[in-house]
């Protein structure tokens, strides 16, 4: 099972967003929680990751900081208490000066609820992954293009903005060590549910026969998939549909009717009232908002070790 493609394809439920930040003398902004996953390029400079609970972490050139769940941060010219540090400004904004002491970039994608995939809620709250740019010149182009992408808006940004944003952290997730550490995935058994869940979560699965897919008797299945995954089985099915169904709404034109039938539900009418629940507005409303809520999460940052040349 790609965990990564399944995590990265479950947060495409949201919009992508994208800016560049330039910053100079004695600076720091905090970055609220949200409910999603969100990341940032240094460019240039050096600089600190503050988070609460924990150590602050020096930041230099080349690094990325990811928060997969999207829990409160900051970044900092000198190590500070999260609480002091400003919120970041998201309005709109003349554009920062070419050069700076400290300049990076920010990609992240945003969710309306907590649709966030178990394997990102399970990796830690702030991570940081210092690639070597000349082992992974691939890396290096995507930067740039990205860069460009945020300077300025041009027709067919939301589309270049979400393909970048995806590529990017599919890079990250892949050099970050702790990634085949997801207990459901490393799980033949349980990893054969999700697989059967995830590729046709329009059929009308029940616990057995997802248990018989795992090659296990119900109560056995139904006890370890609720362990490793977080949810019992079917409440995990109910949560991917919707979560299907919200980036169909986002990504297509399609009416109700057929998104209902493609996750699962037998109307539209069953699938808007599941979808209210869920998210708290209904699909059509949901399809055209175009700013997620926010929460307040807490962080922890977890650093990699830079990657080493073979």
């Amino acid at each position: 099972m790609d965990v990564i493609s399944e995590a990265i394809g479950s947060v495409r439920a949201g919009r992508a967003n994208g800016r560049r930040i330039n910053e100079s003398g004695a600076w720091g902004v905090r970055f609220p929680g949200f409910e999603g996953i969100g990341f940032h390029i240094v460019l240039r400079g050096q600089g600190w990751l503050v988070a609460e609970a924990t150590e602050p972490v020096a930041l230099r050139t080349g690094d990325i900081v990811v928060a997969p769940n999207g829990a409160e941060h900051g970044l900092c010219h000198a190590p500070a208490r999260l609480r002091d540090l400003p919120a970041v400004t998201t309005t709109a904004e003349p554009c920062d000066p070419p050069q700076a002491d400290f300049a990076f970039l920010c990609g992240a994608y945003r969710l309306d609820r907590g649709q966030i995939h178990p394997f990102l809620r399970t990796m830690p709250n702030i991570i940081v992954v210092s690639p070597d740019y000349d082992d992974h010149p691939e890396l290096r182009s995507l930067v740039g293009l990205l860069e460009d992408d945020v300077a300025e808006a041009r027709p067919g940004n939301r589309v270049t903005r979400s393909a970048l944003v995806d590529l990017m952290l599919v890079h990250v997730l892949r050099q970050w060590q702790g990634t085949a550490d997801w207990a459901a995935v490393t799980d033949p058994a349980i990893a054969a549910a999700l697989r059967a869940i995830h590729g046709r979560p329009q059929h009308r699965w029940t616990v057995p026969e997802l248990a018989k897919v795992a090659g296990m008797s119900r109560t056995a299945f139904s006890s370890r998939f609720t362990a490793l995954a977080g949810k019992p089985p079917i409440t995990y099915l109910t949560h991917w549909r919707l979560a299907y169904g919200a980036r169909l709404l986002r990504q297509t034109k399609d009416p109700l009717a057929t998104i209902a039938r493609q996750v699962g539900y037998s109307t539209e009418f069953a699938f808007a009232g599941a979808f209210r629940r869920e998210y708290g507005v209904a699909p059509g409303r949901y399809r055209d908002r175009p700013d997620p809520i926010p929460r307040q999460p807490r962080a922890a940052p977890h650093r990699q070790r830079p990657l080493a040349k073979p």
